[in-house]
């Protein structure tokens, strides 16, 4: 029952640079078919943009609260991921396959997921978006880690993080 919930009022914010654009597309109908809502961050086409400008806008939308998570997209997946990750709260994760997009979730508790427009064709970038939502993070072993990293982004020490 709490995925069905969870499915129904998810809000998704997404954004590309140039080369992540029709990755973008893709994944705002994968979203759509998937009931969930999305919020386009831009770009709104195939114009050289500078990709960082763009992560940011997309990770600080989840940081603040106004999407539960995000997805983007540049050439490789690796800029986004960089670039995404110097926000506060957010815990980006480039996927290139199923695997790697199910422990981002249940063992990192991935908040962004980032791809690569050039890397991935249509059906694995639609296998990768669809498990990466569909994942929850399964806490118990892994919060430890987790607010381990919390710890690192707080500045602090996360050796001295001994419970979860």
């Amino acid at each position: 029952e709490k995925k069905d919930q969870r499915a129904c009022d998810m809000k998704i914010a997404i954004g590309s640079d140039h080369r992540g654009f029709e990755a973008k597309e893709q994944v705002k109908a994968i979203i759509t078919e998937l009931g969930h809502e999305y919020i386009d961050f831009g770009v709104g086409s195939s114009r050289p943009v500078d990709y960082p400008d763009v992560a940011y806008v997309v990770a600080k939308a989840v940081s603040e609260g106004k999407a539960d998570m995000a997805i983007l997209a540049c050439a490789t997946g690796i800029g986004m991921c960089i670039a995404a990750n110097k926000i506060k709260k957010i815990k980006a994760a480039l996927c290139h396959d199923e695997l790697s997009a199910t422990i981002s979730r249940d063992h990192n508790d991935a908040n962004v997921l980032c791809l690569s427009g050039d890397q991935i064709g249509d059906v694995l970038l639609r296998k990768i978006v669809e498990v990466w939502l569909d994942t929850e993070f399964s806490g118990g072993r892994h919060l430890r880690r987790v607010k381990k990293i919390d710890a690192i982004e707080e500045g602090k020490d996360p050796r001295e993080v001994t419970n979860g």
